[in-house]
């Protein structure tokens, strides 16, 4: 019953976004190649692929070669880009909801201070006036 680990509370802007993504397909499978690509998986893959085409089945790779690296530094450049929309986006859906949330603490302890400037000045009010009736 105590207070819930900051593991499992997120921000609900946090929550929106992510439930956001994991309706659309097209958005899960962006990330999924974005989380894959910048991954040392991914690294190691591509070492390990180059090297057995290079080494084994063709004689001059480089011409090809060139061409689907710079087809590929297309792609990934465009799921970072991607990436970069999506990071962007959510820290706009934050901002905006830390700024509605500040400003409702704003309005509550504004609210707050004046009633307690209005209890205080009526408790003065009273204290004066029983001090004149003695």
């Amino acid at each position: 019953m105590g207070v819930q680990q900051g593991t499992d509370r997120h921000h609900p802007a946090v929550v929106a976004h992510r439930r956001k993504r994991a309706e659309d397909l097209q958005l899960r499978i962006a990330d999924g190649i974005t989380r894959f690509a910048g991954s040392m998986p991914f690294v190691y893959v591509h070492a390990v692929v180059f090297a057995v085409w290079m080494l084994f089945f063709e004689a001059s790779p480089w011409p090809t070669l060139t061409l689907v690296v710079s087809l590929e530094a297309i792609f990934l450049s465009t799921f970072v880009m991607i990436g970069q929309n999506r990071q962007a986006a959510f820290q706009q859906l934050k901002a905006d909801h830390d700024f509605v949330e500040q400003e409702l603490e704003l309005k509550t302890n504004t609210d707050l201070t004046r009633a307690i400037h209005a209890m205080t000045q009526e408790l003065h009010r009273r204290l004066i006036e029983e001090g004149a009736e003695q």
